[in-house]
């Protein structure tokens, strides 16, 4: 029974991790593209896409958009993506926010979206939770970056005072401008 259960995490953390990789940041947000949303609902991209323009009231901008041609031909530059004319997208893909998934549960009313969605769910908040101890990690190394600037910057200095008193101590003495000392006489005594 344990091992049922350690097995069902281990294909859940593998389930979230997978959708990790699925989650793209466009306009700086977390977003899902549609296709990839359809391919997890297990419906085609045209189904979703079409049901969700008969509900687009409650799709508002920060739930969905569509990718514009620049960010689309980026999309396609760095994933493999074909390229409309060959069979491939004429379109630029909508994407999702965390929202707009959300949302969709609602659209495509099946136990399956339900449930993939309760997944995405957990991947936007495991990543929210990286996020934030990398964000932790930054501000902790900008810390020690200024602490350690400061340290060496009263190093250079005592560094600075050392090499000049080592200077003065291997530099030739200098003349002086009247002997030091005092000059016997021819025909005096002492």
């Amino acid at each position: 029974m344990a091992d049922a259960a350690k097995q069902t995490g281990s294909l859940q953390l593998l389930a979230t991790s997978a959708l990790e990789k699925r989650i793209l940041v466009v306009r700086d947000r977390q977003v899902m593209l549609d296709e990839d949303l359809a391919d997890l609902y297990g419906v085609e991209t045209r189904v979703l896409v079409q049901q969700v323009r008969r509900n687009e009231k409650r799709f508002p901008a920060d739930f969905m958009f569509q990718l514009s041609p620049e960010e689309f031909n980026n999309l396609k530059s760095q994933f493999v993506i074909s390229s409309g004319g060959h069979g491939g997208r004429r379109k630029s893909p909508l994407v999702f926010t965390e929202q707009g998934i959300a949302m969709l549960s609602g659209v495509l009313r099946s136990d399956r979206a339900v449930a993939v969605n309760i997944e995405i769910m957990r991947a936007f908040v495991e990543l929210r939770r990286v996020a934030g101890s990398f964000q932790a990690l930054q501000e902790r190394l900008d810390q020690m970056e200024l602490d350690i600037g400061a340290r060496l910057s009263e190093h250079d200095e005592q560094l600075r005072q050392i090499f000049g008193a080592l200077r003065q101590l291997i530099a030739p003495p200098k003349r002086a401008k009247r002997p030091v000392g005092f000059r016997v006489r021819e025909g005096d005594d002492y």
